[in-house]
């Protein structure tokens, strides 16, 4: 079954702010089916017989929208999700909507998620209708940039199916 959202977390500390911030997010367009933070796969990414990682790929590629979550790094996201994106193949989003999100201690590192992440996702085949979103890390747990975000970008998103029932596993966290 593909996930209606997918999320993927690029920061190496587990359950970090960028991930609730992405689940956060994802609140936004009715909860998140998959979530899948690389802190749990670290060990796995540079390992190209991982099957693990090979199956969460196509778990991603699979979905209707994937929000892509990391910290700013060096004015760019981490390392970690550049070790898991190297691991799509050419145009392995293709037909998935992609939103950019990433965190940062100050307003200067904002045009990260538009300059460099965006581009990325867009190059893997995503379509990214909707400016990316950037978060202080100081306001992370604030509803006010998500919904201020999520109010200017519905209408670009696509209309998403009703999320599955409700189950103890749901959204589906994938770790190790």
């Amino acid at each position: 079954m593909s996930a209606r959202v997918a999320v993927v977390v690029g920061n190496p500390k587990p359950r970090s702010r960028t991930y609730d911030s992405a689940l956060a997010l994802a609140d936004r367009l009715g909860g998140a089916d998959l979530v899948v933070d690389l802190a749990d796969h670290a060990a796995d990414l540079f390992d190209h017989e991982a099957a693990s990682v090979d199956d969460l790929v196509e778990q991603v590629c699979g979905s209707l929208v994937v929000i892509v979550a990391s910290p700013t790094y060096k004015a760019t996201y981490t390392g970690l999700l550049k070790a898991f994106l190297d691991r799509f193949p050419h145009q392995g989003l293709g037909g998935v909507t992609a939103v950019p999100l990433m965190l940062g201690g100050a307003e200067t590192h904002a045009l990260a998620v538009e300059h460099a992440l965006r581009p990325l996702l867009v190059e893997l085949g995503a379509s990214v209708p909707t400016p990316g979103l950037f978060v202080l890390d100081s306001a992370h747990a604030d509803p006010a940039p998500y919904d201020a975000w999520f109010t200017t970008a519905q209408q670009l998103l696509p209309a998403l199916p009703a999320p599955a029932a409700s189950t103890p596993e749901t959204p589906q966290a994938v770790s190790a």
